[in-house]
């Protein structure tokens, strides 16, 4: 028997498959006389670790506010409740760099990068919203020249702490909570001046969460140092597979799953989504759950592709696509909002699956059910063991406060994988309690919310425009500063920062510019690759030509390049090969098959030096490149078998000051 179904004594309702047999199948009770459980802190997304919603602002309107509705607004799509954002630390952190707000230690900038927009855009939606920061990666001057943040504690935390600080004085935004250092050892003598910094600062409600890594061995350190236990006020773990350790529940701290999922978004990632949202808490008394990511709003080819909550990766054509963990979120988030209590009374149920209920004590319930089986809802970060799953009638007894509830409100989603045509948040009748008693027919694969919330929405606006392939003739010259954020529209830093750039020296073609603006490497978090590079464009591209003018600021050993068939990016970005075009300062040129510079396929002089602009252009054609400088050809027929294809790019042969201008690709 297929579908929902409540009890009503002998009464059987043809075509919506209902059981009318009470007490068929296994109880199941939903009381609070014995007290509730651990508070609900929310569910949210993670924009960031890093650069992953950077072409969502490049998205035109009305499709821009539509994306970022479906996320974020209450009662329409995944309704989020925590937004957590990467405090930008100019280094690579899995598909780009996101810029610092100080570059440099004399240098405070609070409107680089989108991160700010994003939190402004998720606020205006929902003023409730939690709002939470984490570095990944530091400016190298914070280390002082060393790969290591915690050497000078007192100049990290006050980083830091002005990032927290400018949010307010800027973009008015109150960060909640913040975080140490994304999957890295953590300091305990930094976390506590951490602490010292925000208190001292007038920070004294921001929560610190540690240490965004595993449970141990922060929870050993806080149950050992009551300093270090007061400085903590939520221990997150990454990835925990639904479960926590005894440590962790002995610190009486919040327990959140404070980064999860990490899976492609089809239906299978929607249900293991679903499967994580309910047994973290079941499992590992987890009340916030954080979906890295929020938003697949970067290049596919780069590592992750399509590993958020839904997917807007193409900005020129205006397509996006609301992905079945959107709707999957909106069980628990449209009926429950943080300071929810779960009950106690949850957990498995016989043949599979498992099952959460909350209450706001004011009388509303929400119940949410999932009978996610292991092979068609694989998680991929971590891998959840195999398990049996079979259908199932079960019944649920309110009881305590609950036990006068007349009706309940009934959400549904059915994957459907034999079939591949789910049926995804689908408002069914209300279901009518006997004696505080229903029973439902529980098949494989599906969701259910059960509440007393009447205000859930599933949300729709007209269909988006169709996918299209990124343009084959593309142009910027970067005069057009609208959005004004530090990168220009549809770059992606892979290592460097390329910032907007007004050339006041200039007083010719060239005022505005896109410059990369480092000049010293960052405290990596994954390594970054000695040169810096943004890349943009079709993955698909074979045969191009790329035009740019290029200036070099560095005298002494200054390069620059554009490249063709570029095939990595994100942390692979050290090995990326492609067609590189380099001129330097000191009057050569060089042609490699890599971004390291080590595999040549032409090299000569070029007479370029630092301080004039210079046109480069690279035809690369099947199995044979071209390049001229200034209109002239300097080298052709170089023999390139490999990559086929790959994007576009530009960038510097080190960290150094250098300007572009006019870029242009024209793909056949």
């Amino acid at each position: 028997m297929a579908g929902m179904g409540f009890v009503s004594l002998a009464v059987t309702v043809v075509g919506l498959g209902l059981c009318s047999s009470l007490g068929s199948g296994q109880n199941y009770f939903l009381d609070d006389t014995a007290g509730l459980g651990r508070v609900f802190d929310g569910i949210g997304g993670l924009s960031g670790g890093g650069a992953t919603s950077r072409l969502l602002v490049s998205y035109a309107e009305p499709h821009r506010s539509r994306i970022l509705d479906f996320l974020f607004k209450p009662n329409f799509g995944a309704s989020l409740q925590i937004l957590k954002v990467e405090i930008g630390g100019d280094a690579q952190t899995t598909d780009g760099t996101e810029a610092s707000h100080m570059h440099y230690e004399n240098d405070e900038n609070y409107f680089r990068g989108y991160e700010w927009w994003l939190m402004k855009e998720a606020k205006k939606r929902n003023p409730n919203i939690t709002l939470i920061g984490l570095p990944w990666a530091f400016p190298g001057w914070v280390g002082r020249g060393k790969n290591w943040p915690y050497d000078f504690p007192d100049i990290t935390a006050a980083y830091v702490v002005n990032w927290i600080l400018g949010a307010k004085q800027y973009h008015d935004l109150d960060i909640q909570y913040i975080g140490i250092w994304n999957e890295r050892n953590f300091d305990i003598k930094y976390i506590k001046l951490l602490r010292y910094t925000l208190d001292k600062s007038g920070l004294e409600g921001v929560g610190i969460i540690a240490s965004d890594n595993l449970w141990e061995p922060i929870t050993l350190f806080v149950l050992l140092d009551p300093e270090l236990s007061r400085a903590v006020n939520v221990i997150g773990a990454h990835y925990p597979g639904t479960h926590t350790v005894t440590e962790a529940l002995k610190t009486g701290k919040k327990l959140w799953s404070s980064e999860d999922y990490s899976t492609f978004n089809s239906d299978t990632g929607g249900g293991c989504w679903a499967r994580i949202l309910n047994q973290n808490y079941v499992n590992g008394f987890m009340t916030a759950t954080i979906s890295w990511n929020l938003v697949a709003s970067y290049y596919e080819d780069l590592p992750f592709g399509r590993d958020g909550l839904m997917t807007a990766e193409e900005p020129w054509s205006g397509n996006y696509v609301v992905e079945s963990p959107i709707w999957i979120t909106a069980h628990t988030t449209q009926f429950t909002q943080p300071g929810w209590t779960y009950l106690q009374t949850v957990g498995h149920l016989t043949q599979g699956g498992s099952y959460v209920a909350l209450t706001d004590g004011k009388g509303n319930l929400t119940v949410v059910i999932e009978t996610m089986t292991h092979d068609h809802s694989v998680c991929i970060r971590p891998p959840l063991p195999p398990f049996n799953l079979t259908s199932q009638n079960a019944t649920f007894q309110l009881k305590g406060s609950f036990v006068s509830i007349k009706e309940l409100q009934v959400w549904r989603s059915q994957f459907n994988f034999k079939t591949k045509k789910p049926s995804l948040f689908e408002k069914l009748p209300p279901l009518k309690l006997v004696n505080g008693s229903f029973t439902l027919h529980l098949d494989e694969d599906e969701v259910y919310t059960l509440t007393t919330i009447t205000t859930g929405q599933k949300g729709s606006y007209p269909d988006p425009p169709p996918s299209a392939r990124f343009p084959k003739v593309y142009k910027d010259n970067f005069d057009v500063r609208t959005p004004p954020f530090s990168e220009a529209p549809l770059f992606a830093d892979q290592t460097g920062v390329f910032e907007y750039y007004n050339n006041l020296t200039d007083p010719g073609p060239h005022v505005f510019t896109l410059r990369q603006v480092l000049t010293q490497r960052p405290i990596t978090w994954v390594a970054d690759a000695d040169q810096t590079i943004s890349v943009i464009g079709d993955y698909q591209w074979q045969n191009l030509t790329v035009t740019c003018d290029v200036y070099m600021e560095n005298v002494k050993s200054g390069g620059v390049f554009i490249a063709a068939r570029v095939d990595k990016g994100g942390q692979s970005i050290r090995t990326a090969k492609g067609v590189f075009f380099w001129v330097f300062a000191d009057g050569k040129y060089k042609v490699s098959n890599d971004l390291a510079g080590q595999t040549v396929l032409a090299e000569g002089l070029s007479g370029t030096k630092a301080y004039d602009w210079n046109t480069l252009s690279l035809t690369v054609k099947g199995q044979f490149a071209s390049g001229q400088l200034n209109g002239v050809t300097l080298w052709k027929s170089a023999v390139v078998l490999n990559p086929k294809t790959g994007w576009a790019a530009l960038g510097t042969q080190s960290f150094e000051l250098a300007q572009f201008d006019n870029f242009s690709v024209l793909s056949e």
